[in-house]
């Protein structure tokens, strides 16, 4: 499967942004997929991660309640919402899908076997 994530850019703090990924292939709906970041410097980290439909999400401390993933299995396509951005939030914001996937949601990026570009995401004070 081919992902394609979109909708970086730079605001200020407070801001929203609305990620999206687009992914190739019938087998989306089979997936679970996740978002995670990278920062200058810093190791990728795992941002939130949606089962097969938007009822089964996780999210990593640091953006539970300003960040909400969902996916739309018709359109191949899973979100980030973020609102509330912080200048810690600035990175480049990559989507991966995890084929193995059977129910438990994971925050390892070595469990996601597909990953698309990225976005970079750029947060001022």
């Amino acid at each position: 499967v081919q992902l394609q994530a979109s909708g970086g850019g730079l605001v200020q703090a407070g801001g929203s942004l609305r990620l999206s990924c687009a992914a190739s292939g019938r087998a989306f709906a089979n997936y679970a997929m996740g978002w995670f970041r990278q920062a200058p410097g810093k190791e990728r980290e795992f941002v939130a991660a949606v089962g097969w439909s938007s009822g089964t999400t996780t999210y990593a401390d640091s953006v539970k309640g300003r960040f909400t993933i969902s996916r739309d299995n018709a359109k191949n396509t899973v979100y980030l919402q973020m609102n509330s951005l912080k200048p810690e939030d600035t990175a480049g914001y990559y989507c991966a899908a995890d084929k193995y996937y059977s129910g438990s949601l994971s925050s390892r990026s070595q469990q996601y076997r597909y990953w698309g570009q990225g976005t970079q995401v750029t947060v001022s004070s």
